[in-house]
């Protein structure tokens, strides 16, 4: 579809340009910023409500991560930032190399799922991720253009929709900025790589009548190869080096017996070794963990006063992000014939399948450039005394580009090996020439466009014994575009060391909603909401909530909320083309068609299988054909989550709250794995719609299809809890503390008819905690954060439903970590701040997980990290 207020890319910097330059002289910069102590009762919007209310502590949970706070972190991203957080239960995704979502951070609130957690940026919702289709991009964020993250522990879908099951993050800009500030940074872990360096500029003035603001910003960090992290010292050992297998006997063109190392091959070329009869590969030596990433950013903000009801506000912002990966040259599969060259036992009568790494092609370098173009213009309109409205459009484009580097096409490679001009006894023997003749450059190109018009407004309707009933009501309408498009050899299926296929789709989005408030008495009232959303590709969702809010004292509250949510299908999981690859399984019947004993496939005495998937390390797993595909018959999965809390203002120098939550989600939107429709099929449970488990005559699976799925349900509940203190010592400063706890008490998962409950278990840890101490005097400050997670311990036992990190009886301990700063006010209007981020030097300790040699996405493994800042004013 095409809008009317659809605008190329140079025309939309155009017009945000233009709008700052129409707005009239503002006065000259004041030197000082205002007062950030003075705190008023005015009415304000916070999120989680979309009525203005005075009340400091309000009916539903909010976190506010001032800017303060982001500067005392010692954090260069906003998702470093939100990482730390104690609702980033079981962690966050981070770039990565190895991963289609390289340059990809988000944030995962209860560890329910980054999409089911929404991120919006001034109450309005980011674009997604081109690369994922799934999840906002932290990275495209700039950390300078920040004044505060609110953080809405609470379901949502009844104010901002889908996505909002988990929480919503909101990620507040700054506005009014009075004066220039110049800030430069860099920072230095024990590790080699993964440096950071940051800089910004931000300009802004106001007057009575409007505000501008401009800035420009970069951060980095630097990419962390695997041989320089722990657990990168352990040599890797990947039978894609230079192995075979025998073709089968019974069955022309399958696997048969392992051969081992490839006869005649010596193993000694760099990064190869022996291990027992293979011959493997080192993939930690040249790999990254890690990979780089660049942030450069710049934005507006421009408000304006037309008369006394009416006014105009308009913002810009463009970000590219780029990034550099390494993966280890590619691994792949070739056949060759009996016979021909490079046959490991010619005259047996039978082909081989070798496993080879092509080395001598290079390592896989993947580069990737992340674009988003954020345009927003709106009005405000007292329209009467009771009738305030706000209504505007706005369109984000964001962009990504892929290119990967040293990528192998089978066909032509196995072709050169059955003509012998591809030499596998001797790799690195073969000319550049030949090695050329079947390397690609591969590529994906793709974007996710939004079009956006909406229109709010509150309504003072009557007065009640607490004061006025207001309603705030609106509608909106969305246009989402989106393509992640391959290049073709790789939408064919023939490029090796990469998987995945294109995908593209567009939807509308209409949406209505509205948020009632009834102030029953001074020290009661309860708001009711409701939002009625339409897909125009998969149907319809209502999602209601009610908030109670009870002030028995003037310093206490409680309060309580109860609704639906819901989260819409993603485009990417309805439109993804057939994508191929060669995935692990356990199967007894394949098992045993390819020769192996009863015992050996996991039978029991009786011959019966009793293997419980890829867990039991001594049953015989083997590579299927296997294809993953989107599933146009994919529907919204629903949610029903309540909480209850109260807040406690005990003293004038202790404030405290604790809130329960629970949150329950039905047809859950998930991808089945490959070894669960086997065990599925062998079970005799019927597949979901869209997946298959095809076997041959002799019951070995040929080809195994999957998609995603409504299937399945989640539960989970448990507390959080604030206690904040403020002291004040006169001549010796004020010190000011902020515990953080988050307690998971509940984590079920049910797929098909099995319950998994992990919580505890290694990954998956119940308690995160944080205590953030500042104490300031006159032009000094130093902060100390202490940062906790809690221990994991797997029990003596596997369980049938699944794989464990680590095995059974792992346990990982608690793990702190500490970190200090100091900064100083210089009589220059200068701030130097000095700090060091893990000053214990703490690494999480190496239990694998997910391809890594600890869990990736709860810890990281910088060490200590010192850095630097220094931050002008004028």
């Amino acid at each position: 579809m095409t809008s009317a207020f659809r605008l190329p890319h140079c025309r939309l910097a155009a017009l945000a340009i233009g709008i700052a330059a129409a707005l009239p002289a503002l006065p000259a910069i004041a030197q000082d910023a205002p007062d950030t102590d003075t705190q008023t009762l005015d009415r304000i919007q916070v999120t989680g409500s979309r009525i203005s209310r005075a009340d400091i502590e309000g009916a539903v949970p909010v976190t506010v991560i001032d800017r303060a706070t982001i500067d005392a972190s010692g954090k260069t991203s906003v998702s470093d930032l939100l990482r730390d957080t104690t609702f980033s239960s079981f962690g966050n995704f981070r770039p990565q190399s190895g991963s289609s979502a390289q340059a990809v951070s988000d944030v995962d609130l209860r560890g329910i799922g980054s999409d089911r957690t929404l991120v919006l940026i001034d109450g309005r919702r980011a674009p997604y991720a081109p690369s994922t289709g799934t999840n906002a991009d932290l990275n495209t964020i700039p950390l300078a253009a920040v004044e505060r993250i609110e953080i809405l522990s609470d379901g949502a879908s009844a104010l901002y929709g889908s996505d909002a099951i988990g929480g919503v993050v909101n990620i507040i800009l700054r506005k009014d900025y009075d004066g220039a500030e110049l800030r430069y940074g860099r920072g230095s872990p024990k590790v080699d790589g993964g440096d950071t360096e940051e800089a910004s500029v931000v300009f802004g003035t106001s007057s009575d009548r409007g505000s501008l603001l401009l800035g420009a910003s970069m951060n980095s960090r630097d990419m962390v190869f695997t041989r320089a992290q722990i657990g990168g010292d352990v040599r890797g050992g990947s039978i894609y080096g230079n192995n075979f297998y025998f073709e089968s006997e019974t069955d022309p063109g399958e696997e048969g017996a392992a051969g081992g190392a490839l006869p005649g091959y010596a193993c000694d070329d760099p990064n190869f070794w022996r291990n027992g009869a293979n011959c493997v590969f080192d993939f930690n030596a040249v790999a990254a963990n890690e990979a780089s990433v660049k942030n450069k950013s710049l934005f507006a903000r421009g408000t304006w006063q037309i008369n006394d009801d009416l006014s105009i506000y308009s913002s810009a912002s463009y970000s590219a992000a780029d990034s550099f990966g390494r993966y280890a040259p590619t691994p792949g599969v070739l056949f060759v014939a009996e016979g021909t060259p490079n046959d490991p036992v010619p005259g047996d009568g039978l082909g081989a399948f070798i496993y080879h790494r092509y080395a001598a092609a290079g390592n896989r370098d993947n580069f990737v450039d992340n674009n988003v173009l954020d345009f927003n213009l709106g009005f405000q309109w007292q329209a009467t005394d009771r009738l305030f409205v706000d209504f505007g459009l706005r369109r984000s484009d964001a962009t990504f580009k892929e290119t990967g580097r040293g990528y192998i096409v089978t066909p032509l490679a196995e072709a050169a090996a059955a003509d012998g001009s591809y030499n596998l006894f001797d790799p690195f023997g073969n000319s550049e020439e030949v090695i050329k003749g079947f390397t690609a450059t591969i590529g994906r190109d793709g974007f996710y466009d939004i079009e956006e018009l909406y229109a709010n407004a509150t309504l003072d309707l009557f007065e009640m014994g607490g004061g006025t009933s207001v309603v705030a009501f609106g509608a909106e309408y969305r246009d989402e575009d989106y393509a992640d498009i391959y290049d073709s050899l790789s939408e064919a299926g023939v490029v090796a060391g990469s998987s995945g296929n294109s995908s593209a789709g567009q939807r509308e989005v209409y949406a209505a909603y509205a948020e009632w408030l009834f102030p029953v008495v001074d020290s009661f009232d309860f708001t009711l909401a409701a939002r009625y959303d339409r897909y125009s590709d998969y149907g319809s969702d209502l999602s209601p909530k009610v908030s109670v809010r009870w002030q028995p004292l003037e310093n206490l509250t409680f309060r309580a909320s109860a609704g639906e949510g819901f989260r819409a299908p993603p485009l990417t999981y309805i439109y993804s083309e057939r994508a191929f690859s060669a995935e692990q399984v356990q199967d007894y019947r394949t098992c045993l068609s390819i020769g192996f004993t009863s015992a050996q496939c996991g039978g029991d005495a009786n011959g019966d299988s009793v293997a419980d998937g890829p867990e039991d390390e001594d049953v015989v797993s083997y590579q299927i054909d296997s294809y993953s595909s989107g599933n146009v018959n994919l529907e919204s999965e629903n949610s029903r989550q309540y909480s209850i809390g109260v807040a406690w203002d005990a003293t004038d120098w202790l404030n405290l709250t604790l809130d329960y939550y629970s949150v329950e989600i039905e047809d859950r939107i998930r991808l089945i794995e490959y070894q669960e429709l086997v065990n599925f099929d062998n079970a005799g449970i019927a597949l979901p719609p869209g997946t298959s488990v095809l076997r041959r005559s002799n019951g070995s699976v040929r080809e195994i299809n999957t998609a995603y799925a409504n299937e399945g349900d989640l539960e989970t509940s448990g507390i959080d809890a604030n206690l904040r203190t403020r002291f004040d010592f006169d001549a010796a400063g004020r010190l000011e503390t902020w515990l953080q706890v988050s307690r998971v008490l509940d984590f079920t998962v049910t797929d098909g008819e099995t319950v998994k409950d992990r919580l505890g278990w290694v990954t998956s840890p119940d308690t995160r905690a944080s205590l953030r101490n500042t104490w300031s005097l006159g032009g000094f400050t130093a902060n100390w954060n202490v940062n906790y997670i809690g221990d994991q311990e797997n029990p003596g036992t596997v369980p049938a439903f699944g794989f464990l990190a680590g095995g059974a009886n792992t346990r990982i301990g608690s793990y702190t970590t500490h970190d200090l700063s100091a900064s100083y006010e210089m009589p220059w209007s200068a701030t130097v701040t000095l700090g060091v981020n893990n000053a214990g030097d703490k690494y999480p300790e190496l239990v694998g997980y997910d391809n890594r040699p600890w869990n990736f996405y709860l810890y990281d493994a910088y060490g200590r990290t010192v850095y630097f800042r220094y931050a002008q004013k004028f």
